[in-house]
């Protein structure tokens, strides 16, 4: 069963060294639990997606250079696709972000 994506979900990406938090703004009006549900077109750096500490393959910060967000959902908030808890986005650089399993509190899609 997937979840849908919320604000502030703690996002990694397999070459950094810390995680980071999505922040929502793709969209203002859908939430689950006073908290902005994440679209696909969340994916701009230091907008959307902080850097995730030191880029194993730069040597220096990694700021992400999201691609596209795979596995989404297959419905839409205002024509942009759910971001779930399985989503995933190819950086440019080599890495590859996806959602921490943690306290996060997800909703069944």
């Amino acid at each position: 069963m997937s979840y849908s994506l919320t604000d502030n979900t703690e996002l990694k990406c397999d070459k950094g060294t810390t995680p980071a938090p999505i922040t929502v703004t793709s969209q203002s009006f859908m939430s689950i639990g006073g908290k902005l549900q994440a679209t696909e077109e969340d994916k701009q750096p230091n907008s959307n997606i902080k850097p995730f500490g030191i880029c194993s393959v730069l040597k220096s910060s990694c700021t992400p250079s999201l691609v596209k967000w795979q596995d989404t959902s297959v419905f839409e908030i205002d024509g942009k696709k759910e971001l779930l808890d399985s989503s995933t986005c190819q950086c440019s650089v080599g890495g590859k972000i996806s959602i921490v399993n943690s306290t996060q509190s997800f909703v069944k899609e």
